[in-house]
């Protein structure tokens, strides 16, 4: 992987950002309602709502509210809060650890699970288990996150009671250091396997494929030729080659990852980005909605970029074109 590769990658993050930036205010500033209406309500008075707009910019064109938006944002200034009344980086970071928490989990999770899975069902083929683990990921796959959400909470936090239903620590629950770790393990347990379901089957799925293809090589057929462990044939001539597409599809899912949180939040009760952006989206607060989708789009394309050097680590003949 050269540094050209690395630095013409890196340099695509300006414009795909910019664009981001321009299309997310666009479409939430063009969509229907007011947000002064939403604050002040529909009887209040004319001076007011006057007095609102000029307060939060409101009355310049839109072409000079996104040049005056997008001068704040790098400064790292992204206005204030209409509903709050904060900042809105204070609001969005107070947040962000939860949100970090359950996708980061949930990542991990549907990484280490889809990989184990997918090499179960390669060095299995056409058996039972694989044709039940295939239908079982098949079956994930399909699934809408917040219907399997409403199952969870139904089956496993309601009817057996082996986990919490919503929230993300016990309430009124003072717990401290080790104590307090299990209780937001045991909380983020349930939301966590929710979010991970479709990324597992993702992951499982691809690496099935790849590995049988990679076992059906003339240098796995050399390698077990040459009495090797088959332990040792499956991860290191099999398992290691077929890598490339699943850490493509990794980072590219990473996005989806982050829309199905937001399902997540809401229906678990988890205090992160999602719920908020979905509280703020109902009241019209327009700088918080903003702010999240840009902090969150910058970390997907971002993701993204990291993906496309892994890669090209893993694979060297890929090039920049």
């Amino acid at each position: 992987m050269s540094w050209r590769y690395v630095a013409r990658r890196i340099a695509q993050l300006v414009p795909t950002v910019a664009a981001i930036l321009l299309a997310s205010f666009l479409l939430i500033h063009l969509a229907p309602g007011d947000p002064v209406l939403a604050l002040a309500g529909e009887h209040g008075d004319a001076e007011y709502y006057a007095f609102m707009r000029d307060k939060f910019g409101l009355d310049e064109p839109l072409h000079q509210q996104v040049l005056t938006y997008a001068g704040n944002v790098l400064t790292a200034d992204f206005g204030i809060s209409y509903v709050q009344g904060r900042p809105v980086l204070d609001v969005v970071l107070e947040r962000l650890p939860a949100t970090m928490l359950l996708t980061g989990a949930a990542l991990v999770l549907s990484t280490l699970t889809g990989l184990l899975a997918g090499v179960f069902t390669a060095t299995r083929r056409s058996r039972w288990p694989d044709l039940t683990v295939s239908g079982v990921l098949l079956t994930l796959y399909a699934a809408p996150v917040f219907w399997l959400g409403q199952l969870a909470i139904l089956g496993l936090a309601l009817g057996a009671g082996w986990f919490p239903v919503q929230g993300m620590s016990t309430a009124g629950s003072d717990a401290t250091g080790l104590a307090r770790l299990l209780d937001v393990a045991h909380h983020l347990a349930l939301p966590a396997i929710v979010l991970a379901s479709q990324e597992i089957a993702a992951v499982g799925r691809l690496t099935r494929v790849g590995l049988r293809d990679e076992l059906d090589s003339d240098h796995v057929r050399m390698a077990r030729a040459k009495g090797l462990a088959e332990a040792t044939v499956v991860v290191k001539y099999g398992l290691r080659r077929a890598l490339s597409p699943v850490v493509t599809i990794i980072g590219g899912r990473i996005g989806h990852l982050v829309a199905g949180a937001v399902i997540v939040e809401v229906v678990f009760g988890w205090p992160g980005l999602g719920r908020l952006l979905v509280i703020s989206m109902q009241n019209r607060d327009v700088p918080i909605v903003l702010g999240i989708f840009l902090l969150v789009a910058i970390a997907v394309v971002i993701a993204n970029v990291l993906t496309d050097l892994c890669y090209a680590w893993l694979d060297p003949r890929v090039r920049y074109r």
